[in-house]
C-alpha cells in the first residue's frame, strides 16, 4: 500500500489519504505492543463505521493478528459463542461508539486515531490466518471461517483482472463490514488496487446516490445484493437524479444472492445499463464472476475467476460433464482463495474440504456451453424431489416473480407422504394486488413442467432475511 496524497478513505464526511490511513494504522498497532498482542493473535474488532475501525483491520495486518470481526448487532448469545470460539486477546472499540455488550474475560480497547503521514512495511503473502469470519449459523452456532493473506490477495488479484478494477475506481458500498463482500472486497479490495472505498453507513437511496456523484471520485464502482438494488430500483422510478447517478458507475456489481430477472430489467429499462452478477462464499470468497468486458448475464454469475477451477457433481460427488444448462450438480471449487478450515471444527472442515483441496459448496447449478454458471440454490434448501423429479426452487422463483403481482418470493420443498416432498410458495404480493394462490399455481404451471408448480402457496408480509439480506428458508420449513 503506497502511503501518499491519494484518497483512500470516505466514511459520511469524512475522509483519509492514503498516508493518513497508514498512521492511523501504525498507531493501532504501537496500542496493540503496549498492551502485549504478539504476532499469532487473534484481536476482535467491532465493526464500526469508522475510519478508526478500517485503521484498526489495517493496523492487525501489519501487527500479523488475525481480525475478528465483530457484528455490532450482534445478539449477547451469539457474541459470547464467538468470543468463547476465536479467544481474542483484545477486543477493540473506537471511540466515539459505544460498546455493544459488555465483553466478560476479554479486555477491551478504546482509541481513536489521529490522521498523520507515514508509510507501511509490505505485508508478507503468505498462509497467516487474516481473518476469522463467522458464518450466519443456519444450520448451528456461527463456525469461524479462517481466511488467509494469501487467500485475501489471490481472490482480489483475480477479481482485478476480471473487473479491469484500478487505482482509478471507487468503490461505493454500504455494505457490514463483517462479512466478504463488504470487508474483503469493499475495503480490502480498494486498498489493494490502490483505488478508494466511499462508504456509506447507513444505507439508503439518496445516500448511494450522492456517493456516487461526488466530485471527489474519478470514477465508480457500485457493489451491493439484490435487496440493495431492488430497493434502488423502486427509488429510481420516482428521482431522475437517482437514475442520472446510476449511469454512472463503470460497475454495478451484485453478489451474496441472486438478482431476479425482474430486478435485472428494472435497471436497464431506468437506467440504459445493466447489473454484473459475482458469485462466492465465505469459506471461497469469490468464485464466478461477470467480467467487465463483456455485458451483463442476467439470470447468471458468469465463468469461473481466473485461477478457480470448478466443476459440477452429482449426489455421489463424481463429476458431471453437462454444458447444456439444464442438468443440475453441486458446484465444487478448487483455488487459492479457499480457506484454511473452520477454527476448532476439523470434523466441519473435512465434510466439505476434500484430500484434493475441492471445496463443496453445496450450491446447486448448471453450466452453459460457454461455462457461465447459473447458481440455482442451496442443495439442502433448494434441491426439491417431488415425485421422482428433480427440481430447482430457483426456477420456479424466477417465473413466480415474472407474474405482476408477486413482490418476493422463496419456494422451498415441504416432506410429504406421497411426492416425497411437496413444493410450497412463500409469497409476497405488491401493495394493492389481490393474494390468489390458484393464479399462481397455474401461472407457473403454464410456464414450466407441471411438476414444478407449487402445491402449496402461502402469502406473508415478508420474508425472513439475514444481515445480508439472504432469505432464510430454514424459518420457513425448507
Amino acid at each position: 500500500m503506497r502511503a501518499d496524497s491519494r484518497a483512500a478513505l470516505f466514511v459520511a464526511n469524512e475522509s483519509w489519504t492514503y498516508a493518513q490511513l497508514a498512521a492511523a494504522a501504525l498507531e493501532h498497532v504501537a496500542l496493540l505492543t503496549r498492551v502485549g498482542v504478539e504476532a499469532g493473535d487473534r484481536v476482535a474488532v467491532w465493526a464500526q463505521p469508522d475510519l478508526c475501525t478500517a485503521a484498526a483491520m489495517i493496523g492487525n495486518a501489519v501487527a500479523g493478528v488475525a481480525t475478528v470481526p465483530l457484528n455490532p448487532k450482534l445478539g449477547l448469545s451469539e457474541l459470547r459463542h464467538i468470543l468463547g470460539d476465536s479467544e481474542p486477546r483484545v477486543a477493540f472499540c473506537t471511540q466515539g461508539h459505544e460498546v455493544p455488550h459488555e465483553i466478560a474475560g476479554v479486555p477491551s480497547l478504546r482509541a481513536a486515531y489521529g490522521p498523520g503521514s507515514a508509510s507501511l512495511p509490505a505485508l508478507p503473502i503468505d498462509d497467516t490466518p487474516a481473518l476469522i469470519l463467522y458464518t450466519s449459523g443456519t444450520t448451528g452456532p456461527p463456525k469461524g471461517v479462517v481466511v488467509t493473506r494469501r487467500n485475501i490477495a489471490s481472490n482480489l488479484d483475480a477479481l482485478a483482472e476480471a473487473w479491469e478494477w484500478t487505482e482509478r475506481d471507487t468503490v461505493v458500498h454500504s455494505l457490514p463490514l463483517i462479512h466478504a463482500h463488504g470487508l474483503v472486497l469493499g475495503l480490502f479490495g480498494s486498498l489493494r488496487v490502490g483505488g478508494a472505498l466511499h462508504y456509506v453507513p447507513r444505507f439508503a437511496p439518496e445516500s448511494i446516490r450522492d456517493a456516487l456523484v461526488d466530485p471527489r471520485h474519478d470514477r465508480t464502482m457500485l457493489f451491493a445484493v439484490p435487496t440493495m438494488i431492488h430497493r434502488l430500483a423502486e427509488a429510481a422510478e420516482h428521482d431522475e437524479a437517482l437514475c442520472e447517478a446510476l449511469r454512472r458507475p463503470r460497475l454495478l456489481v451484485s453478489g451474496s444472492a441472486g438478482l431476479s430477472l425482474r430486478e435485472h430489467e428494472r435497471i436497464q429499462s431506468l437506467t440504459g445499463r445493466g447489473v454484473h452478477e459475482r458469485y462466492g462464499l465465505t469459506e471461497t470468497l469469490i468464485n464466478c464472476g461477470v467480467p467487465a468486458s463483456h455485458v451483463p448475464m442476467p439470470g447468471y454469475v458468469g465463468p469461473p475467476l481466473p485461477g478457480v477451477e470448478l466443476k459440477l457433481v452429482d449426489d455421489q460427488r463424481r463429476e458431471i460433464d453437462a454444458h447444456d444448462d439444464q442438468t443440475i450438480g453441486e458446484v465444487v471449487v478448487r483455488s487459492d482463495a479457499v480457506f484454511a478450515g473452520y477454527l476448532n471444527r476439523d470434523d466441519a472442515t473435512a465434510a466439505v474440504l476434500d484430500d484434493d483441496g475441492w471445496f463443496h459448496t453445496g450450491d446447486l447449478a448448471t453450466r452453459t456451453e460457454d461455462g457461465a454458471i447459473r447458481i440455482l440454490g442451496r442443495r439442502s434448501t433448494d434441491l426439491i424431489k417431488t415425485g421422482g423429479y428433480r427440481v430447482g426452487a430457483g426456477e420456479i422463483e424466477t417465473c413466480l416473480l415474472e407474474h405482476p403481482s408477486v413482490r418476493e418470493v422463496a419456494v422451498v420443498g415441504i416432506p410429504d407422504d406421497d411426492l416425497g416432498q411437496r413444493i410450497a410458495a412463500f409469497v409476497v404480493v405488491r401493495p394493492g394486488e389481490t393474494e390468489d394462490a390458484t393464479a399462481l399455481t397455474r401461472f407457473v404451471a403454464e410456464r414450466l413442467s407441471p411438476h414444478k408448480r407449487p402445491r402449496d402457496v402461502h402469502f406473508t408480509a415478508e420474508l425472513p432475511r439475514n444481515a445480508m439480506g439472504k432469505v432464510q428458508k430454514k424459518l420457513l420449513g425448507g
